[in-house]
């Protein structure tokens, strides 16, 4: 049986990792030894990153809310706990939709949390 040698699956492995890593600054986007450990520590803030995303979101949407419901009078806990006991069931990322396009409609929420409480 003939022999068999890795040149080619070696040299698409390196490729598939330098192309990975192009606009990298320097030799990291050049040496492959350096591509591969820059591009294992990119995956690795990426994914971190992609879980901080969701972190970041849920914060910022909590502060539009909170914000909304001052303007009305209201802490954001109380208005949560209020929304909850009326049968509310919108998420944060709505209720901060509403509450920075329509302020009209999140005083009507806040006032069916105060019946509600």
């Amino acid at each position: 049986m003939a022999r068999v040698k890795g040149a080619l699956m070696t040299r698409k492995r390196r490729k598939k990792t330098l192309k990975l890593a192009k606009g990298y600054f320097g030799s990291k986007s050049k040496h492959f030894k350096m591509a591969k450990q820059a591009v294992m520590k990119s995956g690795n803030y990426a994914f971190a990153g992609r879980r901080a995303k969701k972190r970041d979101f849920r914060r910022l949407w909590i502060t539009r809310i909170s914000a909304g419901c001052r303007a009305n009078g209201m802490t954001y806990s109380v208005f949560m706990n209020g929304l909850k006991k009326a049968g509310v069931t919108l998420n944060r990322k709505m209720l901060s939709e509403i509450a920075v396009s329509d302020e009209a409609a999140f005083k009507s929420l806040v006032e069916k949390a105060k019946a509600a409480l």
